[in-house]
């Protein structure tokens, strides 16, 4: 009991929170009112934005409020304002000055063409029509260490000082800690914060030891590297739990729950909600850090977001009931350390509302926790996004790049129902499969930046593995599979060759190769062909591979595996990107949200 009262003063005490102050430094662009940073003196022109801009499919998200209860729409705005901040966060994560430019570029006059792409690149560092990465502001370039380990970090030092220090691995390679150098200034920055909020002291026990006594590197957990946000998005999830504590009694725990959990960086009460409680409202938020896709050093280091979210009921009571007996797909997948799973999975469809951070764009679906204990003890939640999914100018859009690498006789066999389907299943397929390795290890910590192409390949091909066991059951009708399997064609075609980094093209080309060399695609007069009679071989032989590596948490195999399957051939991969490029209209998508008033 004493324990208890004296975490609740704790927390009591740290309740309060301030907005970083703004650089202050000359704008070059234009005569200001106030004074900001000189971000633009190597900013690049008109000229030079344009063709992105040009490329760029504009989104704007509605916000129908009606059907939610008063108390509901003020909750709403309560999260937004939380979400506004996990963006800035996000931000500060991925490049050291982004946030500043973040500030800076919303007083300047004019050039909205930089607004617009800061706002597409989520930064000041562009994607290019090659898939190259530029600064596209004067800032500095992108490192793979982003703004989560120090400024230039490389992997070789890094495991250099972890093999010395096998005591510290844990500590550095946290899912939500920021590592930095071992220097006076950072010990006494962090100890200021810890006196400031004494509530991190009592939920991080031995951090303030832990800081004092490092000589080269700490860890620094987000809720104290980031402590002046983290305690202003607790009181706004707090005051948006007050709001639906009547509408939505589940709802309102789980807000209060991960507020609490944002301040210890572990998020296992809130999620263990998530996935379990029983909600009665029209509301549901994705909120925190998860997804590790932008750490491109260990990919261990998860990144901010929020995703605010509108069920639509009557849509995810039919979703919920189409599933069907999940375990049995399970025993059927081409690996020996087959599991027991639940076929009452949570599955719910909404309208985006407004996202935030990393999740910002056109995400289509989710499934989380990613942590295997969590998944294990209390499954996993999806999220399907409606507004998106079934978004005809998106759709239209892919059906374009279909049709372009496509032949002829292959044109209609791609239907926005079958994407819908894919994606479903894609979702589900990652609480299918192995979720440790075969010495128990966390898979994403064995096989480290190859474990979410590797996860995102597995959810792939089981999409693809599940839809004939489907199919002959009479869930799909023979259109509804051929479109679910053009579909994993769509998702595998790419007009330029991935970076390493990039988990999702990475494993797209991998499929794409090996169902070359399965005779499952072949290229003729430089269009495709596909021999539907050789999918499911081409998917199972593939799967089982991928399960394997997973299964045996061998990195080097993996990376091994991945040089073998990323061979980019200018005479096929080439010719089929070109023929999508000359078709296009958009390859990138700039969304703005009705709810925040864009």
């Amino acid at each position: 009991m004493r324990h208890a009262v004296s975490l609740s003063a704790a927390i009591f005490l740290a309740l309060s929170a301030c907005s970083p102050t703004p650089n202050t430094k000359n704008n070059p662009i234009a005569a200001q009112t106030e004074a900001i940073p000189d971000y633009f003196t190597e900013a690049w022109s008109t000229e030079e934005t344009a063709p992105i801009l040009e490329k760029t499919m504009r989104l704007r998200f509605a916000y129908d409020a009606a059907e939610l209860s008063e108390n509901e729409r003020a909750a709403v705005e309560e999260l937004l304002k939380a979400g506004k901040r996990f963006h800035s966060l996000y931000l500060d994560q991925t490049h050291p000055q982004a946030r500043d430019v973040e500030q800076s570029i919303a007083k300047i006059r004019g050039r909205q063409d930089l607004k617009d792409l800061f706002r597409l690149a989520k930064g000041p560092v562009a994607t290019t029509l090659d898939n190259g990465r530029a600064p596209f502001l004067t800032v500095l370039d992108e490192e793979a260490a982003a703004n989560v380990y120090p400024a230039g970090t490389s992997r070789e030092a890094m495991d250099e000082f972890l093999a010395a220090n096998p005591n510290l691995r844990g500590e550095i390679l946290d899912l939500r800690a920021v590592v930095k150098v071992a220097s006076e200034t950072n010990k006494q920055t962090a100890r200021a914060t810890l006196d400031k909020y004494p509530a991190l002291d009592v939920l991080h026990p031995g951090l303030r030891v832990r800081i004092e006594s490092a000589s080269d590197y700490f860890a620094l957990p987000y809720s104290a590297a980031y402590a002046n946000d983290i305690f202003f998005i607790y009181d706004r999830l707090n005051a948006a739990a007050d709001l639906v504590d009547e509408d939505d009694i589940a709802f309102s725990r789980f807000l209060k729950l991960r507020a609490r959990d944002l301040l210890a960086d572990n998020y296992d009460g809130s999620d263990a909600m998530w996935v379990t409680g029983d909600y009665t409202g029209n509301l549901n938020a994705q909120i925190g850090s998860y997804e590790t896709y932008d750490d491109a050093l260990y990919g261990v280091k998860s990144f901010f977001s929020l995703s605010l979210l509108k069920r639509d009921k009557v849509k995810s009571a039919e979703l919920a009931a189409s599933i069907g007996d999940l375990q049995a797909i399970e025993t059927a997948l081409p690996y020996t350390a087959n599991k027991a799973v639940s076929s009452n999975i949570p599955v719910a469809v909404y309208d985006v509302i407004a996202d935030f951070g990393q999740s910002r764009g056109t995400n289509t679906a989710t499934i989380l926790p990613n942590e295997g204990h969590l998944s294990r003890q209390f499954g996993r939640t999806i999220l399907i996004r409606s507004n998106v999914l079934q978004n005809t100018k998106l759709f239209n859009t892919s059906k374009t790049s279909f049709i372009a690498a496509t032949a002829p006789k292959h044109h209609s066999d791609l239907a926005q129902d079958g994407n819908f389907y894919r994606t479903l299943w894609h979702e589900i397929g990652h609480y299918l499969g192995p979720d440790q390795t075969k010495n128990g290890q966390d898979i994403d910590t064995a096989l480290q930046d190859s474990s979410d192409l590797f996860e995102e390949m597995k959810a792939d091909l089981v999409s693809l593995f599940a839809a004939p066991r489907l199919h002959k059951t009479g869930a799909y009708s023979d259109e509804q599979l051929k479109s679910i399997y053009a579909s994993g064609i769509l998702r595998v075609i790419q007009k330029n060759k991935p970076r390493r980094s990039q988990a999702y093209g990475t494993m797209k080309l991998i499929q794409f190769n090996w169902y070359q060399d399965k005779g499952l695609l072949k290229i003729e007069n430089g269009q495709l062909l596909i021999d539907y009679s050789k999918y499911s071989e081409a998917v199972s032989s593939l799967l089982r591979e991928v399960l394997d590596i997973q299964y045996q948490g061998n990195r080097e195999a993996a990376s091994a595996f991945v040089d073998k399957w990323t061979t980019w051939d200018n005479n096929t991969h080439s010719v089929i990107g070109d023929n999508m490029k000359a078709a296009e209209q958009y390859r990138f998508r700039l969304v703005t949200y009705e709810a925040l008033g864009e």
